[in-house]
């Protein structure tokens, strides 16, 4: 039910499941704390034409720390999520940047590089997403953080990580 509106309250969430209101928050509660369920906004990606979704593929020579590689990724800045796949890549990164192709950039040449000694990513293939369907996401660590920075109508913008 979260899936379809994370905005119900224990007591709707309670009324519809037929149970009481501290059974729910008991589960929720549960849920939260092993880490299965997690509450958060997600963005429609084709209402925001300022953000730039790329899938980056990599081959890696992990030699059995393909996992620890993984995890190396996941903590760079524009990082959405990393998943080891079977098929013609060893690992797939989702990848949320806002404004240019600058930052795509800079994590393809740059950050992804750094990640792990010469010779263990071996090659990477980046996929800009240029229209999607349905792809609700959410904002890598960072995305909105105050820069101090603000827009004409004085707003502050929707900036990616400086670090």
């Amino acid at each position: 039910m979260l899936a379809s509106d994370a905005q119900l309250s224990v007591n709707q969430l309670a009324e519809k499941m037929m149970l009481s209101p501290p059974t729910i928050r008991s589960r929720m509660r549960a849920l939260l704390q092993k880490g299965v369920l997690k509450i958060v906004g997600l963005l429609n990606l084709s209402e925001r034409p300022e953000l730039i979704s790329a899938f980056v593929g990599i081959n890696a020579n992990a030699r059995g720390s393909l996992d620890e590689l993984a995890q190396k990724i996941a903590a760079l800045p524009f990082v959405s999520s990393v998943s080891i796949v079977t098929g013609r890549y060893d690992l797939i990164v989702e990848i949320l940047a806002a404004g240019d192709m600058d930052d795509l950039y800079r994590f393809t040449c740059e950050l992804l590089p750094r990640v792990a000694d010469a010779g263990v990513i071996e090659r990477s293939e980046s996929f800009v997403v240029m229209r999607s369907r349905n792809k609700w996401v959410h904002l890598p660590k960072g995305y909105w953080e105050d820069d101090g920075r603000e827009d004409a109508a004085g707003a502050a913008p929707l900036a990616g990580p400086t670090n």
